[in-house]
């Protein structure tokens, strides 16, 4: 037993564990985990917190990566549309996208021609990409995922987690509004994880649903759940925790949702948040 003992830490991956923005653009290999990050983390699971990664990666993009993390609690990946026990190898959770949205998406991408979209299949380590444009090749790079390029969603192999359409903001903005359009988009989830990605998922499947979910499976009240995250896609978990916490490098929409900002990734954002919970637990 110790002090963080019933407490949860879920934390972004992406430009708040670490900084991977800088080589998206220079095209160089993204840093490791800081050790500073990598001892905070350790101090705070040493004393019987429970820390999970909560990212918008699929397995394949998140699993060569994962020996580098301090990690004791499953990982929230695909944009929250599955949890998954790298202890264990296997899924624990998942919400699936209804199949006739690979349909649906398709007839908005012939309306969108310079608008690329991946679809990642549940039960497969690739992305399956459709016009793939410099941004899928940036995420190509980034991820060190194999990218199979197919003619048409129609052909990417189902079941899937989730769908992501890349582009210029402005492009994807008047996308996502075309999307909001449609009477089907009841039936998904969808936010901004980058200003060039645009994500689907399942109805239910956001990072803050599985926070909740993993935070009932390990018997830990949301009231000791703390959630980390710079994108629009982690404000449903920064709005979940019982405290939510954002590096100083975090998009507008998140500072405007009521975050405790700390230190930008690039300067140990997750021991500065251990840090304030080392202070609250004593």
């Amino acid at each position: 037993m110790g002090k963080f003992t019933g407490v949860l830490l879920a934390s972004d991956y992406d430009n708040t564990l670490l900084d991977t923005e800088s080589a998206r653009r220079s095209g160089g290999e993204a840093p490791r985990v800081s050790e500073r990050n990598q001892a905070a983390l350790r101090y705070f699971m040493e004393q019987g917190g429970r820390f999970a990664v909560a990212t918008g990666r699929a397995l394949a993009a998140l699993e060569r990566f994962v020996d580098e993390i301090p990690m004791n609690a499953p990982a929230i990946i695909c944009n929250g549309a599955a949890l998954y026990d790298f202890s264990a190898r296997e899924y624990l959770d998942y919400i699936l996208l209804n199949r006739d949205l690979c349909r649906r998406c398709q007839e908005l991408l012939l309306a969108s021609p310079t608008t690329a979209a991946e679809a990642y299949p549940l039960l497969e380590s690739v992305i399956h990409a459709v016009r793939p444009n410099a941004y899928t090749r940036q995420h190509e790079h980034l991820t060190h995922t194999t990218v199979r390029e197919d003619a048409s969603l129609l052909e990417v192999p189902q079941p899937l987690t989730k769908v992501i359409f890349e582009d210029e903001h402005a492009a994807l903005e008047a996308l996502r509004d075309r999307l909001l359009a449609q009477p089907w988009i009841q039936e998904c989830e969808m936010a901004f994880s980058a200003a060039n990605l645009l994500e689907l998922t399942g109805r239910g499947a956001s990072k803050g649903g599985m926070v909740r979910r993993l935070a009932a499976r390990l018997e830990i009240p949301m009231d000791h759940v703390y959630c980390v995250g710079d994108e629009a896609n982690d404000i449903t978990m920064l709005r979940a925790a019982a405290q939510g916490f954002a590096p100083a490098n975090c998009v507008d929409a998140v500072r405007a949702c009521g975050a405790t900002l700390v230190a930008d990734c690039r300067h140990d954002a997750l021991a500065e948040v251990v840090d304030i919970l080392d202070q609250r637990y004593r």
